[in-house]
């Protein structure tokens, strides 16, 4: 018999293919190193890829082989993510998801460095002339993944040890 898929495993599922869609979507209506103004003064969808890794870090560092190297970074985070996810207890919800939001983010830029050797970014948030860095929905489900795993981290106690009695 075939085991019931826990529902955060779905999540990662829709997120890996909203991003995927998404990133497809965006490609074909914005040319590369074009701009489409969604909400003038604060959104663009942009077309722009990332060779570097998490906010454009080491996008123009000169590298041999550096698809190659960020994709093993990559695959690094990925596998101890995965690990960590293994290690939570079944109540322990809200890391759970967060943590199920940041390997769908790093699976869906994986697909990406695997298929292309570079991180498809779209997503141009803006006020005056201040951009922030160019992302996706793989990167917004890490970033939301992260905050939810900190929450869990800083917010609920169940992490804490109980108090070793002293005698």
């Amino acid at each position: 018999m075939m085991r019931r898929i826990p529902a955060v495993a779905w999540l990662v599922v829709i997120l890996v293919v909203v991003d995927q869609i998404t990133k497809a979507l965006v490609a074909d209506m914005v040319g590369l190193y074009e701009s489409r103004t969604i909400i003038p003064g604060l959104l663009n969808l942009v077309h722009v890829r990332n060779e570097g890794v998490a906010f454009g870090l080491f996008n123009t560092l000169d590298l041999p082989y550096k698809s190659v190297i960020m994709t093993a970074l990559a695959l690094a985070a990925l596998s101890a993510m995965a690990w960590y996810a293994a290690q939570l207890q079944t109540h322990e919800r809200l890391a759970r998801v967060g943590l199920m939001c940041i390997l769908s983010g790093a699976i869906g830029n994986l697909i990406d460095r695997i298929r292309q050797g570079y991180v498809f970014d779209f997503v141009d948030v803006y006020v005056g002339n201040w951009h922030f860095w160019a992302f996706n929905v793989a990167d917004a489900s890490i970033t939301i993944g992260a905050i939810l795993v900190f929450a869990d981290l800083l917010l609920v106690n169940r992490h804490v040890p109980d108090p070793v009695s002293h005698r």
